[in-house]
């Protein structure tokens, strides 16, 4: 079965074609710049990369361009759509109704609506996705899912927060969780790679990019997440501030003179370690390069980030009671080994110890602790697009 796996945020679309019985990626691109001029790249599997400018005034035209890409009779990989047999789209917040992926109904559709409030930036844009392939290829089944879904598991000590409850009660106020997609192919990934039942152990999973969450995954289900009624809860990230004093917001809205929206859009997009290194950068590479040349809040940035993911670490193996294995994952957790070790340097109290020769390698599986560690630490790239490709396949 040939499945489309479909990205959609609020001007970008990233797509993959997978052959779900091989596992292969026939093809995958990205479409930028929607709704202002336009952009597509496009890889076929063993071809060259293709990059072209094109007006895409909706995700309607950039679908259209996927198509075009797929079906070229020089580049495409498919000969007609009706290859197609199946679309899993991404969608950002499912709230308390969806606990799992599922087909794609109009039903379906007015519930993702309603938790526009929950995810406004990325809900109406996956649902434009939705709504445009449906027009432009009805043969193929879809299907939803969730980045929420993966941490319906969590119990309600660790989802609710200390507010009057009837705010649960009228607006569902409470703690979500992201990235769960990604938490749920490693944390899977992780016992297949040791050859252990998935509910055997307990894992802790750290998606360390631009946005950064971590997850405690006991005995097959999520207990606990960093990320809460929005993606800005929990650890420092690139541009998002992580935890703070909830006061901190009408602090800065008096002594600046600026809205309650205003603050929050300081808070999400000029905070983080772009906020820390005043502005330098909210790229680790960037921070890590000005750090080594002895910029001082570049370095103070990258420690904030450390000591925030080893925190969230320490307090996710106190509600386990324990921690079998510590994965990293994502564009930092894969690929920066300073910051890994930084991080569990703050650790050795759990009797972990790293081999800093595995250490130094970068976007590959592998165990970068000792054998005699007494938690097994890893490094396992995430693969959300195959995840949703699994799902897809799973349900049509």
């Amino acid at each position: 079965m040939k499945i489309l796996v479909i990205n959609c945020g609020s001007s970008s679309l990233k797509f993959q074609l997978i052959d779900s019985e091989s596992e292969e990626v026939l093809a995958k691109g990205l479409c930028e710049r929607i709704g202002i001029d336009g952009a597509l790249t496009y890889t076929p599997a063993g071809g060259e990369k293709e990059q072209y400018e094109k007006a895409m005034p909706t995700h309607s035209e950039a679908i259209t361009y996927v198509i075009e890409a797929l079906t070229n009779e020089k580049t495409g990989v498919i000969k007609s759509l009706d290859e197609i047999q199946a679309i899993g789209h991404r969608v950002v917040h499912g709230g308390e109704r969806f606990t799992s992926s599922v087909v794609i109904t109009d039903e379906v559709k007015a519930e993702i609506e309603a938790c526009n409030d929950l995810a406004p930036l990325h809900n109406p844009a996956n649902l434009i996705g939705i709504n445009a392939c449906e027009k432009l290829i009805p043969s193929a089944k879809a299907v939803a899912v969730f980045d929420t879904a993966f941490h319906q598991t969590m119990p309600p000590k660790a989802y609710l927060y200390g507010l009057p409850y009837e705010y649960y009660e009228k607006y569902r106020i409470r703690k979500y969780g992201f990235h769960g997609t990604s938490h749920s192919y490693v944390s899977k990934r992780c016992a297949e790679l040791l050859n252990v039942p998935y509910d055997s152990v307990k894992t802790i999973v750290c998606h360390l990019g631009n946005g950064a969450s971590i997850s405690a995954v006991d005995r097959g289900k999520c207990v606990d997440t960093t990320m809460g009624l929005t993606p800005l809860e929990g650890l420092i990230m690139g541009t998002r501030c992580g935890d703070i004093d909830p006061s901190v917001i009408e602090f800065i809205c008096n002594k600046e003179g600026i809205s309650p929206s205003e603050a929050m859009t300081v808070l999400n997009k000029k905070s983080g370690v772009l906020g820390l290194s005043k502005g330098l950068s909210s790229d680790f590479r960037d921070l890590q390069g000005a750090a080594d040349s002895g910029n001082e809040f570049a370095a103070g940035a990258i420690e904030s980030f450390c000591y925030s993911v080893a925190k969230h670490v320490g307090s996710f193996a106190a509600a386990m009671n324990g921690v079998d294995n510590i994965v990293f994952t994502a564009g930092i957790g894969e690929n920066n080994c300073i910051v890994r070790e930084k991080v569990l340097e703050y650790l050795t109290f759990l009797g972990i110890t790293i081999d800093k020769e595995a250490n130094a390698v970068r976007g590959e599986e592998i165990t970068i602790s000792t054998p005699d560690s007494l938690v097994r630490v890893m490094v396992i790239p995430t693969n959300e697009e195959l995840a949703i490709a699994r799902e897809t396949a799973a349900l049509v």
